[in-house]
């Protein structure tokens, strides 16, 4: 890959990257029987300091990913982030990076289950930039992909298998001209992007699908929705989300780890609001950056800093 690692933890251990091999008869490989995170370093120039945005949450959300297919694994968030820290500071990481951490059945065997199988953990870390092209102003369209429902593979978790759906999504998304799709759900609401978050603005209300709409429980979705009450004093209401009214929205944005906060402006073939990226959805890019570069002390407790003598996990 593009910038590849020095390092990996792998099989309970920091190994150079070129030995975190796995066999092509790894059961995750062939079922999707795995469990991945996405989590964000931001490196602060200033301060030369690399802060991890939220590793408990991002922790949390990937065990409990892993307890929905029957995995065992002896670890706790905080231990993860001490885990991360060290490979950090192994790497000597100092730029923007992104994390993969990824569970997953590991045993190189024949047969469709969850039961009977190693569990294994591994992490890995490179230098990431900007993942979305045009995060100032996405133009979108409505998928005829649906999103997969809670009964068929659990979307609030990020479980392998079901990426093939936001991987259908994207791709023909991209080969129709647009920068993402929209997906609706079983509902026929809409549910998220390909692999993020969705917010609209109406009338001054930011608005998102609940976690009951087949979407990920995304750690920069709640991240924004505290931030939009909290720093400025926007309402934000969670409720399903007709297709129509994207059409008539005055903003919408897609969120997530890879996304942060992009702005759309058109979907289909009609212009979101101006057609241009909305002041709310501005205000909160610039405010997230903030948050996440260290740059506001009050958000200090969301950010592992990796480098300092002691580096303490956030809460």
């Amino acid at each position: 890959m593009a910038n590849s690692p020095n390092y990996a933890f792998f099989e309970g251990k920091i190994v150079p990257f070129s030995e975190a091999k796995v066999s092509i008869a790894t059961h995750a490989l062939h079922y999707g029987t795995g469990a991945f995170g996405g989590i964000r370093g931001y490196w602060n120039e200033d301060q030369e300091e690399l802060y991890v945005f939220r590793p408990v949450d991002h922790f949390t959300r990937l065990l409990r990913s892993a307890r929905m297919l029957k995995m065992d694994l002896p670890y706790q968030p905080q231990q993860l982030v001490g885990i991360l820290t060290e490979l950090l500071r192994t790497e000597n990481m100092r730029q923007d990076c992104y994390i993969r951490p990824y569970v997953y059945k590991a045993t190189p065997t024949i047969g469709v289950r969850l039961h009977d199988l190693d569990d294994e953990l591994a992490i890995f870390a490179l230098p990431f930039g900007q993942y979305v092209d045009k995060e100032e102003g996405m133009h979108v369209t409505i998928s005829s992909w649906r999103r997969v429902d809670d009964n068929t593979i659990p979307a609030r978790g990020k479980i392998a298998g079901a990426y093939v759906n936001s991987a259908l999504i994207i791709s023909d998304a991209k080969a129709a001209g647009f920068d993402d799709g929209l997906v609706l759900n079983q509902d026929g609401h809409i549910a998220e992007a390909s692999a993020a978050n969705l917010f609209i603005v109406r009338d001054g209300v930011a608005i998102t699908p609940p976690v009951t709409a087949n979407i990920l429980e995304g750690i920069t979705r709640r991240s924004a929705i505290q931030l939009l009450q909290e720093e400025m004093g926007v309402k934000v209401v969670e409720r399903n989300i007709d297709r129509t009214e994207l059409y008539i929205a005055d903003e919408a944005f897609s969120c997530g780890t890879a996304y942060q906060v992009s702005a759309i402006t058109r979907v289909d073939y009609r212009a979101i609001g101006t057609g241009k990226m909305g002041p709310i959805t501005g205000q909160l890019r610039n405010l997230y950056f903030d948050v996440v570069r260290g740059r506001i002390s009050k958000y200090a407790n969301w950010l592992t800093p990796i480098h300092r003598s002691v580096a303490q996990p956030a809460d």
